[in-house]
């Protein structure tokens, strides 16, 4: 038992390096970088979303260095096909045309980080060769399977430009453990920073800066395994955590009110199983590295918003305002579970 202690407390200390390190290069974002961190910990899939040029970019490539793995993205446009995240065809300087591995695959095992940006600008048949590739970790190419033992998605949508978009749907929303928003910084001094100090204007230096691998990427899938079966979630946790599923199926019955809506005739689905499973990963990752060896109500409150707000299915009616909905109706559900 010691040893395993040890071996965790080891992990957290290099798990908060991590966070000072991206904190050196992306600015004001201390919360945004914890959530991250405890996705990676966790294992699990994040959507991003903020306004074009808030650090989303920089984000992913620092982490990407200071974990030590490979880091590849792509665009999402309306003509991108699938295949184009596995090879793409080109002419030599000889003239002959070639197949290449596309940005999918070209790393190999490496890759540690992908980031699909805009994807809901891609087709809905990228949408499913990027789900099996999050779901299973491996791809079909070039006649043989191709696995990704240490990757994580990350994907970003477009919420300003609406022409030529494909909304995902919310089996794939499902697939993502978080939702985390990326906003200006609020300090003017760290504006002015952004604005005027120079090494913010050179992505590529700024993310050299970092020291490289300051864990073993490959060592990631075994840690979070541990800390998972370590980290202890008590009775009157458990049955907080059940609560709060029941509250996101049926919010009116545990008094939960927003001010425009009627929360009776609001949901289409809660949470899902999944779902809920991802929130307790998400806690136990937030409880070990506050220190602790076990899950209390504020860890799961740390990440209930970014875990579940994205997941939930709204009636028809409302689903176009779910933006207008989902922030509120996560704090009213906080607001009106009694926590043990």
């Amino acid at each position: 038992m010691e040893n395993k202690d040890a071996l965790l407390a080891d992990w957290r200390a290099r798990a908060l390096a991590l966070e000072a390190e991206v904190a050196r290069v992306v600015i004001g974002q201390d919360k945004v970088i914890r959530l991250v961190n405890t996705a990676i910990f966790a294992r699990g899939h994040v959507l991003l979303q903020g306004d074009v040029g808030v650090g989303k970019t920089t984000l992913l490539r620092a982490f990407a260095h200071v974990l030590g793995g490979q880091y590849a993205r792509t665009e999402g446009t309306v003509d991108l096909m699938p295949a184009d995240l596995t090879y793409y065809t080109y002419i030599t300087d000889e003239g002959r045309p070639a197949v290449a591995p596309g940005p999918l695959i070209a790393p190999g095992e490496a890759l540690a980080i992908f980031f699909f940006n805009e994807i809901n600008r891609a087709r809905p048949q990228v949408h499913a060769l990027l789900l099996r590739v999050m779901a299973e970790r491996s791809v079909s190419a070039f006649n043989r399977e191709w696995r990704f033992p240490h990757l994580l998605v990350f994907a970003d949508r477009n919420r300003v430009e609406r022409e030529e978009t494909f909304e995902i749907s919310s089996a794939a929303r499902d697939r993502f453990m978080m939702e985390v928003t990326l906003d200006l910084p609020a300090d003017d001094d760290l504006r002015r920073a952004l604005l005027f100090a120079p090494r913010f204007h050179d992505t590529d230096a700024l993310v050299a800066g970092l020291r490289p691998a300051l864990v073993d990427h490959r060592e990631l899938n075994a840690v979070a395994a541990q800390l998972q079966r370590e980290v202890q979630a008590s009775p009157a946790l458990q049955q907080y955590a059940l609560a709060l599923w029941r509250a996101t199926i049926e919010p009116a019955r545990f008094g939960v009110r927003l001010s425009d809506v009627d929360t009776a005739g609001l949901m289409l689905a809660g949470a899902s199983p999944r779902g809920m499973a991802m929130l307790v990963r998400a806690a136990r990752v937030a409880a070990w590295l506050d220190g602790r060896g076990y899950v209390t109500p504020e860890d799961l409150q740390a990440v209930f918003s970014e875990t579940i707000g994205h997941r939930l299915c709204f009636q028809p009616v409302h689903e176009l305002r779910r933006h207008e909905f989902a922030a509120p109706l996560m704090r009213a559900i906080l607001g009106a579970v009694a926590a043990p």
